[in-house]
Order: C-alpha cells, then sequence, then structure tokens
C-alpha cells in the first residue's frame, strides 16, 4: 500500500512526539527512585490509564475485533472477570507492596521467603518479558508491513528504535505519560473506524445489531466445522465453557494485577495507597468497556462486509486468511487519507505501550534485585542508574534481534518454542504469591519443592503436546487451563511441604507478610 503524504505525517508526527516525551522526561531522571517509580508521584487517575495502555497491547486493537468478526464472543468472557480480580488486588494485594517503598514485586518474596526465591521470581520474569519483547515486536513488524507497505525488517528497526529511545532516555516517567496518550489514541482511533462503519452502512448504527442477531454473532459460542455452537456453562477440564472461561479470566487478573512487575511497579508510582487503589478502581471501570468496545468492532466489520462483500473479506470468514488482518484490510482499503493514519497511529500505540513498560520493567527488575541486592552494593545511586541505561539498552538490543530471528525462521516453530520456554519457567508464579500473601507455614524450602514440582508438571505437558510422551501419558485437560493447574500445583505442593516435610524451625517475624499477621497499623506509603 502506498499511504498518502496526509498518513504519512500524522505517522512521522506521532512518532515524533513519542521522542520528545523521552527528551522531556529525561531531565528529570537524575536517580533510580525517578527513573524506576517516578518519585513516587501519580495520581490515580494517571496510573490507571497508564496500566490500561499497557495490559490492552495490540490484542485488542487486531485479535478483538478479529474473533468477532470469524466467530462470536466466546472468548471475551474472561474479560467479564477483571473488576472482581482488580478489587481483591486493590484490597488484599495492594497493602503488601505499599507498606514499605518497594520498587519490585520480587521484594516482597524475599521479605516472606528468603533472597533466593526473590531471585528466581526476578529471573523468570526477565526472560519471560524477553520473550515477551520480541513475539510483540515481531507481530507490530507484521502489522505495519500490512498497513504500510514498508518491509519486515525495516518494520523492526523503526518500531524497536522510536519505543527504546523514548524509554531508556525518559524512564518510568515517559513510559506512564506515553501509555496514557497511548490508550486515549487506541480508543480515538477505534470510534474513528467505527464511525466510519456506522455511516457506509445503508440502516446506520442500528443494522449492525440486525445482522449480528440475525447471524448469532453475539452468542458465547465456539465455531466449530464451521458453526457456531453455544458452549455449556459446566464445570469441565476437558473443554471450554462459559464458567471455566469466567474462572480463567479471573485467575490471569490476579495474576497480572497481584504479581507482575508491570502493574507492582504502578502501584510504587503512585502517591501513596489512596491513589494506587484509585488506579486499579480506573482499571476496573474503563478495561471493559474498552475491550467491550473492540469486540462490537469486529462485530460492525462482519455487518459491513455483509452488507459489502469482498472476496478477502469473505476468505477471512472460510479461513483462507487470517481473521487478524480484517483491521488491517479495512483500514488499508476503505478510510479515507488523514483519518487512516490516525488508526495506524492508534495500532502502533496499542504495541508500543507493551513493549516499553517491558523494557523499562526488564531494567529495574536487573538493577534492583540482582545487581544491587546481590553483585554490586553500596555505591553512589549515579552508579544504578547508569548501569539501568545500559541494561534498558541491552534488552532493546535483545529484542530487536528476537522479532528478526522470528521473521526469517520458522514462525510457528519458533513461536512455539518461545511459549513452551515461557510456561516452563514462569509456570505456578501466582501460585507462589498467593502461598506468601495467605498462608503462615509456607517456607522457602516449601516453595523451592513446589517450584520444583511445578516444573516437571510444566515439562509433562510440553512433552505431551508436542507428542513425545505416549497416549498414557497425555494430559486429561484442555490447554487453556495449564495455567490453572500449574498455580494450583505449586500452591499445593509446597503447603503440603511446609506441613509435613519442611516444617518452620525458625521464628521469622510475617508481621504484615500474611493476610493473618496485619498489625493493623494504617498505611500511608
Amino acid at each position: 500500500m502506498k499511504l498518502h503524504w496526509i498518513d504519512i505525517s500524522a505517522l512521522i508526527i506521532y512518532m515524533l512526539s513519542l521522542v520528545g516525551m523521552g527528551i522531556y522526561f529525561s531531565r528529570k531522571n537524575t536517580d533510580t527512585e525517578e527513573y524506576f517509580v517516578g518519585g513516587r508521584s501519580y495520581s490515580g487517575w494517571v496510573i490507571g490509564l497508564s496500566m490500561i495502555g499497557t495490559s490492552i497491547s495490540s490484542v485488542t486493537f487486531l485479535a478483538f475485533p478479529a474473533d468477532a468478526y470469524k466467530t462470536a464472543w466466546l472468548r471475551f468472557i474472561p474479560n467479564l472477570t477483571l473488576p472482581i480480580g482488580v478489587f481483591i488486588a486493590a484490597y488484599l494485594f495492594l497493602p503488601f507492596y505499599r507498606r514499605t517503598k518497594i520498587i519490585s514485586a520480587y521484594e516482597y518474596l524475599e521479605s516472606r521467603f528468603s533472597p533466593s526465591v526473590r531471585v528466581y521470581g526476578a529471573v523468570t520474569f526477565i526472560i519471560g518479558q524477553l520473550v515477551r519483547l520480541a513475539l510483540v515486536l515481531f507481530l507490530v513488524s507484521l502489522l505495519m508491513h500490512e498497513i504500510t507497505g514498508i518491509s519486515p525488517l525495516m518494520s523492526v528497526f523503526l518500531a524497536g528504535i522510536f519505543v527504546s529511545i523514548y524509554t531508556i532516555i525518559g524512564g518510568i516517567d515517559a513510559v506512564i505519560w506515553t501509555d496514557v496518550m497511548q490508550t486515549i489514541l487506541l480508543v480515538l482511533g477505534g470510534m474513528v473506524v467505527l464511525a466510519i462503519i456506522v455511516v457506509a452502512l445503508p440502516g446506520g448504527f442500528m443494522q449492525i445489531f440486525e445482522i449480528a442477531n440475525a447471524d448469532n454473532k453475539f452468542a458465547i459460542a465456539e465455531l466449530t466445522n464451521g458453526r457456531l455452537n453455544p458452549v455449556s456453562w459446566g464445570f469441565s477440564l476437558s473443554e471450554k465453557t462459559g464458567l471455566m472461561m469466567l474462572f480463567l479470566g479471573l485467575t490471569v487478573w490476579l495474576q497480572e494485577y497481584g504479581t507482575n512487575q508491570n502493574v507492582v511497579q504502578r502501584y510504587a508510582a503512585a502517591k501513596n495507597m489512596k491513589e494506587a487503589r484509585k488506579g486499579l478502581l480506573t482499571i476496573g471501570l474503563l478495561n471493559v468497556p474498552i475491550w467491550a468496545f473492540y469486540m462490537f468492532l469486529g462485530t460492525a466489520l462482519y455487518a459491513y462486509f455483509q452488507v459489502s462483500p469482498t472476496p478477502e473479506a469473505i476468505e477471512m470468514l472460510e479461513g483462507v486468511r487470517k481473521a487478524e488482518q480484517i483491521m488491517p484490510f479495512f483500514i488499508i482499503n476503505f478510510m479515507p487519507p488523514g483519518v487512516a493514519g490516525i488508526v495506524i497511529a492508534a495500532a502502533l500505540a496499542a504495541a508500543m505501550s507493551s513493549l516499553d513498560s517491558s523494557i523499562n520493567a526488564i531494567s529495574t527488575v536487573t538493577v534492583n534485585d540482582i545487581y544491587r541486592r546481590h553483585y554490586v552494593k553500596d555505591r553512589e545511586d549515579k552508579h544504578y542508574l547508569h548501569v539501568a541505561w545500559i541494561v534498558a539498552t541491552v534488552a532493546s538490543v535483545l529484542m530487536v534481534i528476537g522479532a528478526i530471528v522470528l521473521i526469517y525462521a520458522d514462525t510457528k516453530t519458533i513461536q512455539d518454542a518461545a511459549t513452551i520456554l515461557s510456561s516452563v519457567v514462569m509456570g505456578g508464579v501466582f501460585g507462589m504469591y498467593l502461598l506468601g500473601f495467605v498462608t503462615t507455614r509456607a517456607n522457602s524450602k516449601s516453595v523451592w519443592f513446589g517450584i520444583g514440582l511445578t516444573f516437571v508438571f510444566s515439562v509433562w505437558t510440553v512433552l505431551a503436546k508436542q507428542g513425545v510422551l505416549p497416549d498414557s501419558l497425555s494430559f486429561p485437560f484442555d490447554l487453556y487451563y495449564t495455567g490453572i493447574i500449574g498455580h494450583i500445583v505449586l500452591f499445593g505442593s509446597a503447603f503440603v511441604a511446609a506441613a509435613l516435610i519442611f516444617k518452620r524451625k525458625d521464628k521469622k517475624d510475617l508481621t504484615n507478610l500474611t493476610v493473618w499477621t496485619q498489625d493493623g497499623t494504617p498505611i500511608e506509603n
């Protein structure tokens, strides 16, 4: 596609504004307190919007409309539990992070268990985020190629360099404020697409509902053999049901807002406990409507192409082409110049808001939980700030290299390998935190016992999925639920081990480290 000069201008302005924000905030970054947690000065609404930007990512812009366009609304169901997960995080998990001036989520693991468990949590996070960075940038390159015609390789360099520059020099301040801007841009871009669809439909807005209702596109159903079949609502580990999708969603959100460093770092950046909690409540109020809007956008695209069909749109419904191409296809062919530039910028914003957060979080965890804690202690703060810049730069370089590898390699094989690596090293992390939050028995030895069993469980599921094991050793559950079961394995095995094998002999002070040992002191931080 040859972009109109107005669209090119809009994209250039957007990219330069990101770099400009990085340069602006770089003047404030004179110490690690500012670079990692923004001087702990942010209000709740800013924290909330920035976390929305981090969580929605390019999945919202591409995958949600694609799913609603091709199938129905089944995969939206897990999102309905987000307000519950956020509420629990705000009143159960958040106090553990705000009682002291923490910088990372893994400081809690050391206080509750031991330094070795802290290092384990930090290392698994870094590995998982490096894998995620490469995959997200690779997907961004495909999106830029699809929309602009720029080669995937050049797209990797352009997106990677821009997001790296403002993140490295601007620190968490640049990350937070660019994420706020990108959240607003994402919503604005989607609204523009919907407005154009509504104007183009002969029956206007209501025709979307008429066509969707007639074809059962709002159903909680799964596409099998070319037909939408309603799912059951019972308990099952072997199939996707409405109830299990809700349970899956709740588990994901509890892990996201209870243990994820990208989120916990925002907690630390808030002015106080009240503002951090306000940020979480902002997410609870806005995230689900934004996701629902993008699902509806996919339904609207379905209605549009039923009225004005094209061979390409039909092929996406039939599986000849990937359904994720529907948004880029519409932007390229049915949006006027200038407006298309805004929507393209929104698509890039969705992805970049994930990349910048991960780069900064990797830098924070590497310096705070490993380098300063175990290798180079008691140096002046400026030294750690310089190391943070170096780590962020290295993470950015690895991100670009990883994305390039994905471009030229067998993509499916590499992505499978990346997914496998993440699942093996990060299995059961939420179970580990929950063990610390809600039990007093668990100790470091029992946690390591649980980590070992969870590792074995993860390797078993991977080998079974690859067909290496005989049928008698295959897993009797849907792979969708592997994460849930992994958390249960770690929590259950570590708890039993603490009660029967590794009984706690020391008198470690657990004050304010579990829900049962709160001393009632008001939290001012």
